[in-house]
């Protein structure tokens, strides 16, 4: 074979299949040709990436005893778009002048990454940023800065120490209802105790009622029950806000037959939207471990034309929302908040977004309320030997926007 053969073999060994084929069939195209070729084929450039950070009070502090609010961790929610699942990203803490991973998630199908992490470092506040890594086509990318410091002086705070509850809090409800659907039970501070940094609101007997009373559920009696006295507290007419967040510390009673709530509602009484005349906000009920949905519901109550209208439901998955198989809403405390802006309420637990609501949005300043209440349409799924059940709060605190 010729010196030239042999260099046209090498070459073809060399060459790609279409070029290859183009060479045989009498092709004018050249060795310079079909890298001039190679060269042009197209190039595809990994697309844009855009990351933003919303950084959020101290409302994750999961654990059994009771703890210092100052010790409880910030929520922090990325979003990465465009949306991808999965996709990995890493969260970064300012140290000197250098960035420390300090957390890594994925996002989910919204796009979003949820973290908890540290409020302030030798007292000082402290900045975060997501990085998210090259994913499927789309470039790395890193969202600008956010801090701590708006956040780390709440409009209000409760840590219920002491012995008896702090003036600013008052007692509810203290007649038997029958339209509020407590015709067999009522508010009482014979209900409600402050000791080692808690306060307990319970169901009891009342003892000072003899008799039994008759419960109604939908309409039909359910029976006949000791009368109760209900924990139920507020801060009407002296602690209220308008647009923030709200968080309590909450460890849930255990059995069904009465519900714990952490909720808020209008500082003053009137008609209109609820931009005029407030909204019954329910950050959170409880209605015993062993409801068959899990027990946990948010709901939002407000008028429209004279009419009550209600949004929300029982939550999905509350189990997801649990530390482990060991935790439980009656066992440990868990960290319930409601985000509230001018157009959304953002539920939570212990940071971790539960539900958002564009409806029923308040314009009016609310005040929070926390109660164990037993309803006439529950009594009838306990005994009255079952009694007393326990709702205790470690703290609640409110951050005015």
């Amino acid at each position: 074979m010729s010196a030239r053969a042999i260099a046209v073999s090498a070459l073809a060994l060399l060459m790609p299949a279409s070029l290859l084929l183009a060479t045989e069939n009498g092709s004018a195209a050249g060795p310079s040709d079909a890298v001039s070729a190679a060269s042009s084929a197209p190039v595809f450039k990994a697309r844009r990436s855009r990351a933003s950070l919303h950084v959020m009070p101290q409302i994750v502090q999961q654990g059994r005893g009771t703890a210092n609010p100052d010790a409880a961790r910030v929520a922090i929610t990325a979003t990465v778009k465009p949306r991808r699942a999965h996709r990995p990203v890493r969260l970064q803490v300012k140290r000197g002048k250098h960035w420390k991973n300090v957390g890594k998630a994925r996002l989910d199908r919204r796009g979003r990454a949820e973290f908890s992490a540290r409020a302030m470092r030798h007292g000082r506040p402290l900045k975060y940023r997501v990085k998210a890594h090259r994913f499927k086509g789309l470039r790395p990318v890193t969202s600008r800065p956010q801090g701590t410091g708006r956040w780390l002086t709440p409009l209000y705070t409760e840590n219920f120490s002491g012995g008896s509850l702090r003036p600013e809090w008052s007692h509810r409800g203290q007649s038997y209802e029958k339209a509020s659907k407590r015709k067999c039970s009522k508010g009482s501070p014979k209900a409600v105790k402050v000791s080692g940094g808690k306060v307990r609101l319970s169901v009891i007997k009342d003892r000072s009622r003899k008799g039994k009373c008759e419960a109604a559920k939908r309409g039909k009696s359910s029976g006949r029950y000791a009368y109760r006295l209900n924990g139920h507290i507020s801060t009407q007419g002296t602690v209220a806000f308008k647009y923030g967040f709200a968080a309590a510390r909450v460890k849930m009673h255990k059995r069904r037959g009465q519900h714990s709530s952490f909720w808020l509602q209008p500082q003053t009484s009137r008609a209109g939207t609820p931009r005029t005349a407030g909204a019954e906000i329910d950050v959170i009920e409880y209605f015993g471990d062993k409801h068959p949905r899990g027990g946990l519901t948010s709901f939002i109550h407000w008028k429209k034309r004279h009419k009550v209208i209600k949004t929300g439901s029982w939550l999905k998955r509350p189990r997801s929302f649990l530390q482990n198989k060991r935790d439980g809403w009656s066992k440990n405390y868990h960290v319930f908040s409601v985000e509230w802006t001018p157009k959304t309420y953002v539920f939570r637990i212990d940071g971790r977004e539960t539900w958002r609501t564009r409806k029923g949005v308040s314009g009016q300043p609310q005040y929070p309320i926390l109660s164990l209440l037993a309803s006439d349409y529950e009594l009838s799924l306990m005994k009255d030997k079952q009694l007393p059940q326990h709702m205790s709060v470690d703290w609640l605190r409110i951050w005015q926007a």
